[in-house]
């Protein structure tokens, strides 16, 4: 099954820049509340991070481990991860990972804004028999359902509706990455979108993911195939939280509960997960940047 798909400039090789911005992000796991000062980003961590270096193991850790927790409360800048968790919601249908994803990310960068939409799909006339007139119960809010309105396919074509590809019909579940891509700019976000060919270095994928996750409002939504990462399934798409530089892994913010939790993932197996096919060209990942 496709569920993304998208075109990737070719990336340079990235120094980053140093950043220092003390911040603070908390999470509650599972028993426990961890609060950490978040630490100052350098080039230096970055660059000395690679997978050949790092103390890291090819294994998924989830977040709900100890070592997850230990990696969350080490782990560098966190600003955006904050943010984001704050937004965090579970897709409630197996094709709305894209859906599912673009909604957590729209509403973290739009939050209180007074032109969030009010999507009255799911009220029912029982809902507001006993309401004012003209009251609305409805949170102001991106949903599943209603990013798809503005994105290039249509709710029935993310559903399994025969579409054209290449002039042949077929059937295109959820979103390749091109497809999802072209639906977070139809809701109002700037992207810029990633594929993971294989010209690009795995070295130049890393320093550009650590320096986004790292960056104030900007957020990454990656694509990768989960049977190349050790997981069950195919195609799928979720945000990231942070980068762990000393095991050289990044927590991956499953939106599918009912297959994978959480899980802190090494880049090279991140890597690997993207650099796939998909339909028409390789999976990747979108930088969103916040205007």
């Amino acid at each position: 099954m496709a569920f993304y798909l998208d075109r990737s400039p070719q990336l340079m090789e990235l120094a980053l820049s140093p950043i220092k911005s003390p911040f603070f992000a908390a999470l509650l796991t599972t028993a426990a509340l961890l609060l950490s000062a978040c630490a100052s980003h350098t080039p230096a961590t970055v660059l000395t991070s690679s997978s050949a270096n790092a103390q890291v193991s090819n294994a998924l850790v989830p977040f709900s481990s100890e070592e997850g927790a230990a990696r969350l409360g080490r782990s560098g800048e966190k600003v955006n991860f904050a943010l984001l968790v704050n937004q965090f919601e579970a897709q409630y249908n197996g094709a709305f990972c894209g859906p599912t994803s673009a909604a957590i990310v729209l509403n973290t960068v739009n939050s209180r804004s007074a032109s969030l939409p009010r999507d009255h799909t799911r009220l029912r006339k029982e809902d507001v028999q006993y309401m004012a007139v003209g009251a609305d119960p409805i949170v102001p809010r991106f949903t599943q359902d209603s990013v798809i309105e503005k994105g290039p396919k249509t709710r029935a074509q993310v559903l399994g509706e025969p579409t054209g590809i290449g002039g042949k019909k077929t059937t295109d579940f959820g979103y390749q990455l091109r497809q999802f891509d072209a639906m977070l700019r139809a809701n109002g976000l700037v992207t810029q979108v990633v594929v993971v060919g294989d010209a690009l270095s795995e070295h130049a994928i890393r320093a550009d993911l650590i320096d986004s996750l790292t960056r104030g409002g900007q957020y990454v939504i990656v694509n990768y195939r989960r049977a190349d990462v050790g997981q069950k399934g195919g195609g799928h798409i979720s945000p990231l939280g942070v980068y762990d530089a000393t095991s050289d892994s990044i927590l991956v913010l499953d939106v599918n509960p009912a297959v994978a939790g959480w899980v802190w993932m090494p880049v090279a197996t991140l890597v690997k997960g993207m650099r796939t096919f998909d339909t028409v060209e390789n999976r990747g990942y979108v930088v969103v940047h916040a205007q």
